[in-house]
């Protein structure tokens, strides 16, 4: 036997027994916390699925994570260290990605009672909230766009562009403003 392939004898044996330890300690994992295993098995890829789609859309890769993780959650809520332990991923990077989420209207913070922990949870009817803030969003680019088009004036193509982008965002507004009203109507009618 020459020396290589002895070595790659080693190294196969190597990651053989490393690959072992690991499903080793996955399944010792797996006993201990079924929550655990039922995470990477049922959810995780659910997760990570989502997420790619809302990437894809133009979220940010992480708070998409984190978004769909929150999501498929027994309670909508979770510490930084569960998101981190379900993700696999730093506590920067969750960071990162909640103080996104918050930003755009997605999650809030909420404090354990006794406790410095911070629990980060959807907002209840998540969906609902974030297209009626988006509704606020768009008040102000269609008051900034009809200035603009006054200020550009109707006879100059910007100032045509400009109109007719305001044209369709109040169009876009009113629909999603009774779009809005019928999904409320439906969820009190429930």
């Amino acid at each position: 036997m020459s020396d290589d392939s002895a070595a790659d004898d080693r190294t196969t044996e190597d990651h053989r027994t490393t690959e072992d330890r690991r499903r080793t300690a996955d399944r010792q994992e797996a006993a201990d916390h079924p929550e655990v295993a039922d995470y990477r098995t049922r959810v995780s890829p659910f997760v990570e699925r989502f997420a790619a789609d809302l990437t894809e859309a133009g979220m940010q890769r992480m708070a998409s994570r984190v978004f769909a993780c929150l999501l498929a959650s027994e309670e909508g809520a979770l510490t930084s260290a569960e998101l981190g332990d379900r993700l696999q991923a730093s506590p920067a990077a969750i960071s990162g990605a909640v103080r996104y989420l918050s930003q755009v209207a997605l999650v809030s913070r909420q404090r354990d009672p006794g406790s410095r922990r911070e629990r980060y949870m959807l907002h209840q009817d998540v969906w609902y909230t974030s297209l009626l803030s988006r509704d606020h969003v768009l008040g102000r680019w269609l008051g900034t766009l009809n200035t603009g088009a006054d200020d550009l004036g109707a006879d100059t193509p910007g100032g045509r562009r400009v109109r007719e982008s305001a044209e369709f965002l109040e169009f876009m507004r009113t629909g999603l403003e009774d779009m809005l009203n019928r999904w409320h109507a439906r969820r009190q009618s429930e």
